[in-house]
């Protein structure tokens, strides 16, 4: 992939599991999914229809469309976060993110509608992982397409990131049409 391509499509990089995961790195990044909702309504705050229909990248999702993909993408984590808090090991239920995004209300319905469920979902899933224990943390799900075992701190992580991930695609944009 053309290194440019590679840099707009992973502005942050990927994301990188940490070789420890203890309860600092936990509350660290229990504190991005809290803070998330705030960051990305300031990076969209009095941007135009115009500029919410610009893609992030050749080929890529709108500004729009990646502001509603953040809900849609964390209700589907929430929930297989309570699923793996109440099951053994359950194998959770894919979904197709880009079906999902090339919906009618993800290309067309105004930001706000997401931005408030992204921050209604955050507040209740922060006051979820809040309240589990070290040990659940460690509880497991499968996810079928990857035919692998996810562990919940190390989704936990990969949440935190994706989250920065999709709004360091808003605020790259941004910073690019001020050149």
């Amino acid at each position: 992939m053309d290194q440019n391509l590679e840099q707009l499509k992973y502005p942050i990089g990927h994301f990188r599991k940490p070789e420890l995961i203890d309860n600092k790195q936990i509350n660290e990044w229990i504190k991005q999914i809290a803070d998330l909702p705030e960051r990305l309504r300031l990076a969209v705050a009095k941007l135009s229809d115009e500029q919410l229909d610009t893609p992030y990248r050749p080929g890529g999702w709108t500004l729009r469309q990646v502001v509603h993909h953040l809900p849609d993408s964390h209700l589907n984590a929430y929930v297989r976060f309570k699923l793996a808090i109440t099951e053994e090991n359950p194998i959770i239920r894919p979904y197709h993110e880009d079906r999902w995004a090339e919906c009618a209300e993800a290309k067309h319905a105004p930001v706000e509608v997401s931005l408030k469920l992204l921050e209604s979902l955050h507040q209740r899933w922060v006051i979820f992982l809040q309240s589990l224990t070290p040990e659940d943390f460690d509880k497991t799900y499968i996810h079928p397409e990857h035919n692998k075992t996810f562990v919940l701190k190390e989704v936990l992580g990969l949440y935190a990131w994706h989250g920065e991930h999709h709004l360091e695609h808003i605020l790259t944009t941004k910073k690019n049409w001020e050149k």
